[in-house]
């Protein structure tokens, strides 16, 4: 946490902060990208958007562990920007309260209205070309490049 500022990577290795080591030769890949983090749900005060419109990419592919909150927040604002946003449906998740419902099924919900696509994992795999069986979810094997950019 002992960093210059949010531009640097300088001190990150090791810091308790940084990727999992199974993920490290993705995000650290020379066509990788890393945005400031954002700072409540959206993308709004970071540079994601700028990121992906310095690289021309006009379609995102999203996924993450809160859908009723960070994942729908950044659909919405990507979509708001003009992107061709799919999020993939069993990529993500949300909190179900007894006593406030089911954030993942309202989230579906949202999601099914407003993106452009709601896929599953193995059908957005498939829809990009590649062979499901030979793609693991866990980072051990990708057979493609990653991503161009990702958020901290």
């Amino acid at each position: 946490f002992d960093r210059e500022g949010p531009l640097t990577l300088e001190g990150f290795d090791g810091s308790g902060a940084d990727w999992l080591d199974v993920y490290k030769p993705y995000l650290e890949a020379e066509n990788v990208v890393v945005a400031n983090p954002h700072k409540v749900y959206g993308p709004e005060q970071n540079d994601l958007v700028l990121q992906l419109r310095k690289r021309k990419i006009d379609r995102v592919i999203l996924g993450g562990m809160s859908a009723n909150l960070c994942v729908e927040a950044h659909m919405r604002e990507l979509l708001e920007s003009g992107f061709d946003v799919t999020v993939v449906s069993d990529a993500t998740a949300g909190a179900t309260l007894p006593d406030m419902g089911d954030g993942y099924a309202a989230a579906l919900t949202n999601f099914k209205f407003m993106a452009s696509a709601v896929p599953n994992t193995e059908e957005a795999i498939s829809a990009m070309g590649m062979n499901p069986s030979t793609v693991a979810i866990t980072g051990t094997t990708y057979p493609t490049d990653p991503p161009a950019v990702v958020e901290r």
